[in-house]
């Protein structure tokens, strides 16, 4: 079978919610059912049809022909399939995702991957603020799953975090790992001020030592255990990097000691 296709005929002019075109939502619907779903946000929303041309069958792999930074929850609440997106995408793509893989070919907008709970998301391009984070009032960002960005992240990912493994591979903003509870996040590349700042547990792994550290992380020198080569194994495994980021003895401060201070820093060069 062909992939399900959502082929984008003209630039939307409302912002759309597109959760309702999962692989376990669509499954067993008719075209013409999915045609007249309402993805719009205005008074007058447009439906599936008025926004897409809907080609091939196999719901279980959905393609959507051109993005659109109009696009938000593409992915949110999957729990099984694939989705790839050839194009921009909105805010909260990957929301609360609970499995299958959601692939973006371009960027994505603010609290991509917002409250994960498990599954693969990939963005080939940036991403915007709170990568992984929490919405307003929630306790935990992120509570396993894997995000991936190729580009440049904005600022707080990964924030409340409490599993789960963020890789940024192009450097991030400020605040990285802010209030995290547990949970990995590596990032290649320039990162913003106060990396870690007020985690409780949780691991920061980077490829150089960090320009603006919080006082309240202390120094422990250089660190000569499995686990450093453990995870350098996995990133390669898992295609995130082609080369070791930390190698066998990486330098680690500790902290953040004004909270519980159970988290930890990794770098590879001073």
């Amino acid at each position: 079978m062909k992939p399900m296709t959502f082929t984008l005929r003209s630039e939307p002019e409302e912002r759309l919610d597109l959760s309702d075109l999962t692989p376990d939502r669509l499954g067993g619907m008719s075209a013409a059912e999915i045609a007249g779903l309402r993805i719009g946000t205005s008074r007058i929303p447009a439906t599936v049809g008025d926004v897409f041309k809907i080609t091939g069958t196999d719901a279980a792999n959905i393609v959507f022909a051109g993005g659109s930074a109009r696009f938000d929850f593409v992915g949110a609440e999957m729990k099984t399939g694939r989705i790839r997106v050839d194009g921009d995408v909105g805010a909260r793509a990957g929301r609360r995702m609970a499995g299958g893989t959601l692939v973006i070919e371009g960027k994505a907008g603010l609290q991509a991957g917002s409250g994960l709970k498990n599954g693969r998301i990939e963005i080939n391009g940036d991403a915007g603020e709170g990568v992984g984070g929490p919405m307003a009032g929630e306790i935990h960002g992120m509570t396993g799953g894997l995000i991936i960005v190729r580009g440049k992240a904005g600022h707080r990912p990964g924030e409340r975090m409490r599993r789960g493994i963020i890789a940024l591979l192009k450097g991030c903003g400020d605040y990285a790992g802010l209030n995290m509870v547990a949970g990995t996040i590596v990032v290649t590349g320039r990162t913003g001020h106060y990396p870690g700042h007020l985690m409780k547990r949780g691991s920061l792994l980077l490829d150089r030592r960090p320009a603006d550290l919080s006082p309240t992380f202390m120094d422990c020198g250089r660190v000569d255990i499995a686990f450093p080569v453990l995870f350098d194994r996995y990133l390669m495994e898992e295609k995130i990097l082609d080369r070791p980021l930390l190698g066998a003895k990486p330098f680690r401060f500790g902290g953040d000691t004004a909270v519980l201070g159970k988290g930890e820093i990794m770098f590879a060069r001073g």
